[in-house]
C-alpha cells in the first residue's frame, strides 16, 4: 500500500474482539508538497492553523524524511525512524519539512484491548515521539497489515489485531534494547539469567552472582529488572514456579517430593509460593490439569 490508504468499516464482531483497525495508509510526501494530502474523510483531515482531534489511538512510522509534531504538551522533532503516537482526545498537528518531506507508514485503531495496551507507562501524550531508528521489523510488520487491509479476507481484522499488538511489543522491546546496547552490565545480565536456567532446583546466591562480576548488588538488581521487567530473586522464581508446573503435570511425583527437587526450603514455603504466583496450591493445580 504505496502511497495508498484506506478507511474500513468495522461489524460487531470485529468491535467485541477487543482491537480493530479504522485506518491503514502510507505515503510519501515529496519535499516542497503541501500537506496534509487531499482525499482523507473529513474527521481525519486537517490543516497546520487548526490541527485537529480524533477519537482512536494512532501509530505513525516516518521511515524516511523529518518533520514536527505538537500537542498540547509540546513540540517534537520527527526524524528518520520516529515513531509518533496519537491517542483519542488529545488535540496535535504534525507536517514534513519542506526542503525534505517524508514517507510515513500509519494505522488507527480502538477497543478495549487498545485502552489497557495504551495504560504501558512508555506511551503517553507527554511523550507523543519515540526514536527507535530505521527497524526492518517495524517497517515488515506495517506491510503485512497493510496487505492484510487491502485483501479484507474473512478475520483480517482479528489477524490484523495481532499485528498490532506485535507492532507495540516491537517498539517496547526496541526501546528497552537502548539502554544496554554495548554495555557490560547486558551481558552480566545475560550469563546471570543463564545460571539460573542452569541451576533452576536450587537456590542461587544472586548477590553473590553480582561480587562475581565486580558490580554492587543493588546497580545489578536495578539493572536487571529494567532489562527483564522483574528482579533476579523473582526471576528465578518464576523459572522454579514454571519446572514446577511441568512436573505436577507431567509426572507422579509427590508434592513433597517436587518441592524438595527444586530446592525449595520447605513444602509450606513452597506451596505458599506457588499459590501467590498461580492462584491456587499445587495440589489444585494437578487436580485440574488432570479433569
Amino acid at each position: 500500500m504505496r502511497n495508498g490508504f484506506k478507511y474500513l468499516t468495522v461489524g460487531e464482531e470485529d468491535s467485541q474482539w477487543g482491537l480493530y483497525l479504522n485506518v491503514a495508509g502510507s505515503s510519501t510526501i515529496e519535499s516542497g508538497k503541501e500537506y496534509p494530502p487531499v482525499g482523507h474523510p473529513s474527521g481525519y483531515y486537517f490543516n497546520w492553523q487548526e490541527g485537529r482531534i480524533l477519537y482512536e489511538f494512532q501509530i505513525i512510522y516516518i521511515s524516511e524524511g523529518a518533520g514536527i509534531f505538537e500537542n498540547q504538551h509540546g513540540r517534537f522533532s520527527i526524524k528518520p525512524g520516529s515513531i509518533i503516537f496519537l491517542f483519542p482526545g488529545i488535540w496535535h498537528r504534525y507536517k514534513p519539512l519542506m526542503k525534505t518531506g517524508w514517507t510515513e507508514n500509519y494505522i488507527g485503531f480502538n477497543g478495549k484491548f487498545a485502552n489497557s495496551l495504551f495504560n504501558h507507562k512508555l506511551f503517553t501524550p507527554q511523550t507523543p515521539v519515540l526514536h527507535i531508528g530505521n527497524k526492518e521489523e517495524i517497517l515488515d510488520t506495517y506491510l503485512k497489515i497493510f496487505d492484510l487491509v487491502q485483501s479484507e479476507q474473512p478475520g483480517f481484522q482479528q489477524i490484523a489485531s495481532g499485528m498490532t499488538m506485535k507492532l507495540l511489543g516491537y517498539i517496547i522491546s526496541i526501546e528497552k534494547q537502548k539502554g544496554f546496547s554495548g554495555k557490560r552490565i547486558a551481558k552480566i545480565i545475560e550469563e546471570a539469567r543463564f545460571m539460573m536456567r542452569k541451576h533452576v532446583n536450587q537456590e542461587i546466591n544472586l548477590e553473590q552472582i553480582a561480587r562475581q562480576h565486580h558490580v554492587g548488588y543493588s546497580y545489578f538488581r536495578q539493572m536487571f529488572k529494567k532489562y527483564t521487567g522483574v528482579s533476579p530473586g523473582q526471576y528465578h522464581l518464576q523459572l522454579r514456579i514454571l519446572r514446577a508446573k511441568e512436573l505436577l503435570a507431567t509426572t507422579n511425583k509427590s508434592v513433597k517430593e517436587i518441592s524438595f527437587d527444586l530446592g525449595f526450603k520447605s513444602i509450606y514455603y513452597f506451596s505458599n509460593m506457588f499459590k501467590k504466583k498461580e492462584g491456587m496450591n499445587p495440589s489444585t493445580f494437578r487436580k485440574n490439569r488432570m479433569n
